[in-house]
């Protein structure tokens, strides 16, 4: 039988339908059965195809609140658990350790999401025990890993039971991680692949060419007058880049924000807090907004310079067009830039990509 969400307790299924859930998307349809049978999984599937629901549905119809802490998720998600009466609590660099500290002693917790630099910490600080947790999982793998997090990743798992179901969700699988599901999962984890997927048809992509970079202040102007009712992200190569990209801007009166690795945790939820109200409509980023953000109604991307990596190009255009809504993803390309539309051209995707030309 076709697993659906009428399968779930009564408390999930209304949970689901508050927050917009139909049906599950296909990552969902494979991995959630077999995660509620108890195996561990490695999971693949593109940006914005509901991959961090995937384990995290699972695990709260699994946690019960009587039993304290039971899961670990390494990168956010808690909107569902509110249903069922657990209490998930987040724990990231950028907010006061002591305050962490006071609050996991104070209350009884269920499911702890956080960051693994901070979850690392608490652990060393012994605020944080793991000795009863049961469920862990680790979302964005390839991107945990390649930030260079390994270390302190394998550290935290040290502290967890190895009698434990873990789940590893990731948009691409290289060698890395691969590796790292051999260590850590269980001998007769599940593979699930979905490539492909439904959503992703409902990206309209456009490549912009232009003789020369000279070119692309201008053409960006143009389309951010087309699109001025939308919220666009730009992607740009740079930190560098970011800044000062937001400031032209700026200066041609667009309200913008920057989003880079330069900024401290609060300076970025302070940016996204007016992108995703509203009181901002375009943001700047680098490839830290590319992926593990939850931004919706995003309507336009546009690559202001093309990523070398076809894998990244994928992750930037799925910021908008998520869970099967319409969206717009420009890309600027100058001659130096042909290597890499090669590249993105001929990563299997179903559809070429359609081409301005500007002289």
């Amino acid at each position: 039988m076709e697993f659906d969400f009428s399968q779930l307790s009564e408390p999930l299924r209304r949970a689901l339908k508050d927050l917009g859930f139909e049906r599950p998307t296909p990552i969902q349809k494979e991995a959630i059965p077999l995660a509620l049978k108890g195996y561990d999984i490695l999971g693949q599937a593109a940006t914005g195809t509901g991959k961090t629901a995937a384990f995290g549905i699972p695990i709260i119809e699994k946690v019960k609140k009587e039993e304290g802490l039971k899961a670990l998720i390494l990168t956010p998600t808690r909107e569902l658990a509110k249903y069922k009466g657990l209490r998930v609590s987040v724990f990231y660099g950028g907010t006061p350790v002591a305050g962490n500290i006071e609050f996991l002693a104070k209350y009884t917790h269920n499911i702890v999401v956080g960051t693994p630099g901070r979850i690392k910490d608490l652990i060393n600080r012994s605020a944080l025990d793991l000795s009863n947790v049961s469920y862990f999982a680790l979302d964005e793998a390839d991107l945990m890993l390649d930030m260079g997090f390994i270390e302190d990743v394998e550290e935290i798992i040290s502290h967890i039971p190895a009698q434990r179901q873990s789940f590893m969700f990731s948009a691409t699988i290289p060698r890395q991680v691969e590796g790292f599901a051999r260590k850590y999962l269980r001998k007769d984890y599940k593979l699930v692949r979905v490539i492909n997927a439904e959503l992703k048809p409902k990206i309209e992509e456009r490549l912009i060419r232009l003789s020369s970079p000279a070119q692309k202040l201008s053409e960006l102007e143009k389309l951010l007058r087309e699109h001025l009712l939308e919220k666009v992200i730009i992607f740009v190569k740079t930190r560098k880049d970011a800044k000062e990209l937001a400031e032209r801007l700026k200066a041609k009166n667009f309200k913008v924000v920057a989003l880079h690795g330069d900024m401290t945790q609060r300076q970025r939820e302070n940016a996204l807090r007016l992108f995703k109200d509203g009181k901002v409509r375009i943001v700047v980023a680098t490839n830290v907004a590319s992926r593990g953000l939850d931004i919706k109604g995003v309507g336009v991307v546009i690559n202001y310079h093309i990523p070398e990596d076809p894998e990244v190009y994928i992750h930037r255009i799925g910021r908008t067009g998520r869970i099967g809504n319409y969206g717009k993803a420009y890309s600027f390309a100058t001659p130096e830039d042909s290597r890499a539309l090669w590249r993105i051209k001929n990563l299997g995707n179903p559809k070429k990509l359609r081409v301005i030309i500007l002289n």
